[in-house]
């Protein structure tokens, strides 16, 4: 536990704040939903911050009926004394960008909340925030409306408002829908975090409550056996080649925690955390990681005679298929790539987890011989698995490499600037001659699909391969795939900026939308990550008024809306296909930039967006069955 004080002098102002309500997605990475959550995870981080500097045991989120979320802790409570900026600290830490108790090493070793700028963001994106502060024996309370203090002070502090022998810091906040696209927070989203964070931290507590009308829940996230149960977790359902292997150890300055679990499946699923932050995507800590592990299996593999001396090592894959594990350090100064944090980007940390993971791994291999040769098992299974299908692979490229439109289908544009260029993948032939119709021929490029394709969680590698459609799209885009045993998948190839999934506004269309969009997960995620992947809307309806001009409507509510707001008689088109329109039609609702509506595909949590694809995609049947009861009075059901 620290011992130095923590008080005004603690805080360190870098700079005020400025613009954050004008370019919120510097900070926060958007607008929407992934932006609204992060909003909650800013201010928890600060609470498991004060964890981490040993001052809190337990973290209460609630989500309430009002539509604000309120976060406590029992911690030290934000300093309130004055800060000799002139103000109260509390208000320099509400008010100022990049201020905080973090830049020194000495009130926090380690911070998730390092650049300083998560409650003075939270606070000028939201409609109020509501402050309460137990310090010093008493309860001190402040209050914002979209960043500015509302609470006069008393002799330029923060006035008390009771006493207590608590401490701790809670904060209230109502997101801003002048900001926010929509202002209900993902309560999926927020249990995943939260339960993330617990198991990270095996003695805190983080009792979440779901207040809201209709949804209420309470629970209780505890992990003592922290990152082991969470690799347990995580293979749930799947059959252990052996039990949870754990080490840790520290190298620089960096603490360095590794689970890991090889199962009978042929998949890698490797996690990274940095300061109890989730690293979606990835960074030197995994590369540390990967790198010394793959050496140390080839090593092993050649000492125990598994591979030959003309044999070629094992590749990366090879060695991870079937892995789960997770990887968490602690750093007292990370880097990350951008404010979300979703990368680090430090070089010692690779080092650090690099000689962590050889010291200690191989410690833990010397002594346990057995389960060294289950992992190595793996990956000589994953490793001719990996050269018959590199050979199908092969076979496949070189009938359809040197056809940009292997089998007709596709109507390409005529720019060749991909940064210009659009795909619409259609259903069917009917649209797909609407649409190449409609076209803009400079930048639109046209490929109509027939029908389902095939479900890829379910399906092996050859048949992927083999499907005809999978390899017109693989063709067409140009940048490869990537899955499992192999990558040579290269985004800089991608022809076109935008790949949009046009399919008709009904449940089937929805289905082959999503068949669409678990081929693309699996195979080619980063279009995904990169923002390449959208969705069109085409409208359900069309209406014409006996007076008034024409309106397509997008779905049954709008039409339930225009019903109650249109005054006398009109005639209801329901397009039942894209097929139905004219080329006018398709051109003015779903292909005209100007005009159309496209719903970008983004990934807010790739382990939950990994484990709901396999559940809702994948073979088993119970746990899909019981997704579809639980969520079932979610379902918009087509007329």
């Amino acid at each position: 536990m620290s011992k130095v004080q923590y008080n005004a002098d603690s805080i360190t102002v870098l700079e005020g704040l400025e613009a954050v309500r004008k370019r919120p997605g510097m900070y926060i990475g958007g607008v929407g939903t992934k932006g609204l959550n992060h909003l909650i995870y800013e201010i928890v981080d600060n609470s498991v911050d004060e964890h981490l500097a040993g001052f809190c045991s337990n973290i209460w989120v609630f989500l309430e009926n009002d539509g604000s979320c309120t976060v406590r802790d029992d911690g030290r409570g934000i300093p309130v004394e004055m800060h000799k900026k002139g103000m109260t600290a509390e208000r320099v830490v509400l008010s100022t960008l990049h201020a905080g108790g973090k830049f020194d090493h000495e009130s926090y070793k380690t911070s998730g909340g390092l650049h300083g700028v998560g409650s003075s963001v939270v606070n000028a994106l939201s409609k109020q925030l509501e402050i309460k502060i137990c310090r010093g024996g008493f309860i001190h309370r402040d209050a914002y409306r979209q960043g500015v203090p509302v609470v006069e002070l008393e002799d330029g502090l923060l006035p008390k408002v009771g006493k207590t022998k608590e401490t701790g810091t809670e904060i209230n906040f109502t997101p801003d829908d002048e900001i926010f696209e929509k202002t209900r927070f993902k309560a999926d989203w927020l249990k995943s975090r939260l339960h993330e964070t617990a198991y990270l931290n095996p003695s805190l507590a983080i009792h979440y409550e779901n207040r809201r009308a209709g949804e209420e829940e309470s629970i209780t996230y505890h992990e003592p056996e922290g990152i082991g149960a969470y690799v347990k977790e995580l293979n749930k359902g799947k059959t252990p080649v052996h039990d949870v292997v754990y080490v840790k150890g520290a190298a620089d300055q960096v603490e360095v925690e590794i689970a890991l679990q090889f199962v009978d499946a042929f998949e890698e699923n490797v996690l990274g955390f940095c300061n109890n932050i989730f690293t979606q995507e990835g960074g030197s800590h995994l590369v540390g990681f990967k790198t010394r592990f793959t050496a140390m299996v080839n090593s092993y593999a050649r000492e125990l005679g598994i591979l030959k001396e003309k044999d070629t090592n094992f590749t990366g894959a090879d060695t991870r298929n079937g892995m789960t594990a997770v990887v968490a350090v602690k750093h007292p100064d990370p880097i990350f790539e951008g404010q979300t944090k979703t990368k680090l980007a430090s070089a010692d940390g690779a080092k650090a987890v690099n000689t962590v993971a050889g010291d200690e791994l191989q410690r833990y291999f010397d002594r346990n011989l057995e389960v060294l040769k289950g992992i190595i098992g793996c990956a000589e299974k994953s490793a001719k698995i990996r050269k018959a299908e590199e050979k199908a692979k092969t076979n496949m490229l070189t009938k359809s490499k040197f056809s940009f439109d292997s089998n007709g289908k596709l109507a390409n544009c005529e720019s060749r600037d991909a940064s210009k260029c659009e795909i619409f993948i259609v259903e069917g032939d009917s649209a797909g001659g609407s649409a190449k119709s409609a076209r803009n021929r400079q930048y639109q490029a046209i490929l109509p699909i027939r029908g389902k394709i095939l479900n890829v969680e379910k399906a092996s590698m050859d048949k992927v391969l083999a499907n005809a459609e999978i390899k017109t799209m693989i063709n067409s885009f140009g940048c490869g795939f990537s899955e499992g045993y192999g990558n040579d998948f290269d985004i800089t190839k991608l022809r076109y900026d935008k790949i949009i999934l046009m399919t008709d506004a009904d449940v089937d269309g929805s289905h082959i939308d999503t068949l669409l969009l678990t081929f693309l997960y699996r195979f080619m995620p980063e279009l995904i990550t990169d923002g390449h992947v959208y969705i069109a809307m085409p409208p359900l309806f069309k209406v014409i008024p006996k007076k008034g001009s024409e309106e397509y409507l997008y779905d049954e509510k709008e039409l339930e809306r225009y019903r109650k707001t249109h005054k006398g008689d009109f005639t209801l088109q329901r397009y039942k296909g894209l097929g139905e329109m004219d080329a006018d039609q398709l051109w003015e609702t779903t292909l005209d930039p100007e005009r159309r509506v496209l719903k970008q595909v983004e990934i807010e949590d790739g382990r939950l967006a990994s484990e709901i694809t396999q559940m809702l995609m994948g073979s088993e049947v119970g746990p899909r069955r019981q997704f579809i009861y639980d969520h079932a009075d979610e379902a918009e059901i087509d007329a």
